[in-house]
């Protein structure tokens, strides 16, 4: 009888062990994890519009457990003088708060500070003239906000 219980016993501990690491595989985050949040936060326009496609489809990456969360420019104007910010802030804060998560932020913050500072850029050069220049001087001025103070 203590036989008998004591292979019930060992087979439930083999079914429990069963069962949590299944459970710890099911719940793992991939493996490429950091370099998936490294392509979604380079300076390049396809990292961003990489970024920009996974953000438009975020149940396609919830195994990557990402924070998605934002709040955009903080207390800066999302769209000074409308020039659309919001997403290079959205991007930014994308890369700020994952990369604080998995404990790469500092190794990370100057060049995600770059990569807001390109993408507002990109908005910038979507205009001509003094138009143009003062989106520019206005994303120098965002850059240089997050690079001191972000």
């Amino acid at each position: 009888m203590i036989r008998t219980a004591a292979r019930g016993l060992a087979a439930t501990g083999v079914a429990m062990a069963t069962v949590f690491a299944t459970a710890t595989a099911a719940n793992a985050v991939p493996a490429d994890k950091p370099r998936v949040l490294a392509s979604f936060t380079q300076a390049s326009a396809t990292s961003y519009n990489s970024w920009a496609s996974a953000n438009s489809n975020r149940s396609a990456w919830s195994a990557y457990r990402f924070n998605w969360t934002t709040d955009y420019c903080t207390t800066s104007p999302d769209n000074p003088f409308g020039f659309p910010f919001k997403s290079a802030c959205q991007r930014h804060d994308f890369g700020y708060r994952n990369y604080k998560e998995i404990g790469g932020f500092s190794a990370n913050k100057a060049r995600l500070d770059s990569a807001f500072h390109e993408d507002l850029k990109r908005v910038c050069n979507r205009y001509s003239g003094a138009t143009r220049t003062s989106c520019h001087g206005l994303a120098w001025t965002y850059y240089q906000a997050v690079r001191a103070f972000g």
